[in-house]
C-alpha cells in the first residue's frame, strides 16, 4: 500500500510539473522551460511510456477547448521531426498531449526544404526550446537506401527517389566508418548516421535555426526510438555542436536567414 501511495504521489507531481512549467494557475502564459528542462521532461515522459505508467496529460475536453481558443506557441515545448512510420507515435512515446509537441513527420526523417521550413516555424514562431531529430529502429527508408547502395535496390515510384536521396550520404558514411560490418548489419549504423545527416542538412539550409541554437534560445538533439521496446536512445549533444561548427565553415551553407519579400 505504501508503494502504491508513493507511485501515486510521483505521478501527481509529474502532472503538476508538466502543467505548471507552462502555465500559471489562472491559465495565463508563463515562460517556457529551459532547453535542458524540456529534454528532462521528454526523457521522463518516455520513461513513463516504457514502464506502463503513462499519465496521458492534456488530452481531456478542457484541453480541446483550449486548443480552439489559444495559440500553440503558448504551449508547445518541443519540436520533433521523425519518420512517418506508424510504429512511431510521437505524443504517446513522450507521454504528451494536445499542443505539447510540434511534430513534423516525413519518411526517413529527412530534412529537405519543406522540413527545414517546418522546423523554422517550430523554433522561430511556435518558440519551442528544443528540436528533437528522432530516427527509429527498422526504418524502411534507411533500409531501402542501404539495399540500393549495396546493389540490391528495386524499382521505386517516381517521387520516392528524390525523397530519400538525403539518406544516401548517411548510408555511405556508415559503411565507411564500419568496414568490418557487412550487408544488412550496417543498417543500425546508417539509421544513426541519418539522424546526423538530417541535422547537418537542417543547418546547411537554415541560417535561422543556426542562429537560434548559437544564441542559446533552443537546443537540437538527436535520438533513436526503438520500435520493439519503446525506449529512446539519446545521442551525443556534443556531436550536434561539432556539426554546427562544421557547417559554419562550409562556404556552401545558406547565409540569408529571411526570405525575400514578395513584390
Amino acid at each position: 500500500m505504501k508503494q502504491f501511495r508513493t507511485i501515486l504521489t510521483i505521478n501527481f507531481l509529474s502532472v503538476f510539473l508538466i502543467t505548471n512549467f507552462l502555465f500559471a494557475g489562472d491559465g495565463k502564459k508563463v515562460s517556457k522551460p529551459s532547453p535542458d528542462k524540456v529534454i528532462e521532461i521528454l526523457k521522463e515522459g518516455n520513461a513513463r511510456f516504457v514502464n506502463g505508467k503513462t499519465l496521458h496529460p492534456h488530452i481531456d475536453k478542457q484541453r480541446i477547448i483550449q486548443a480552439g481558443k489559444e495559440n500553440q506557441g503558448d504551449h508547445a515545448y518541443a519540436t520533433v521531426i521523425t519518420c512517418s512510420d506508424s510504429r512511431v507515435p510521437v505524443e504517446l512515446l513522450f507521454d504528451a498531449g494536445i499542443m505539447d509537441i510540434f511534430v513534423i513527420r516525413i519518411a526517413g526523417n529527412v530534412c529537405d526544404v519543406d522540413e527545414a521550413g517546418s522546423i523554422e516555424y517550430g523554433l522561430a514562431h511556435v518558440n519551442t526550446p528544443v528540436l528533437v531529430v528522432l530516427g527509429h529502429t527498422q526504418c524502411g527508408a534507411v533500409t531501402a537506401v542501404t539495399n540500393a547502395v549495396h546493389g540490391h535496390g528495386h524499382p521505386l515510384e517516381r517521387n520516392i527517389p528524390p525523397l530519400v536521396d538525403n539518406i544516401e550520404p548517411a548510408v555511405k558514411r556508415a559503411i565507411h566508418k564500419n568496414p568490418s560490418v557487412h550487408g544488412k548489419n550496417v543498417i543500425p549504423y546508417a539509421i544513426e548516421e541519418n539522424v546526423w545527416q538530417s541535422i547537418e542538412d537542417l543547418f546547411m539550409k537554415s541560417p535561422a535555426c543556426r542562429n537560434i541554437v548559437k544564441e542559446g534560445k533552443a537546443k537540437v538533439v538527436g535520438a533513436i526510438y526503438d520500435v520493439g521496446t519503446g525506449k529512446i536512445k539519446w545521442l551525443s549533444e556534443s556531436k550536434v555542436s561539432e556539426i554546427l561548427n562544421m557547417v559554419e565553415k562550409n562556404p556552401k551553407r545558406e547565409k540569408e536567414a529571411m526570405a525575400k519579400a514578395a513584390h
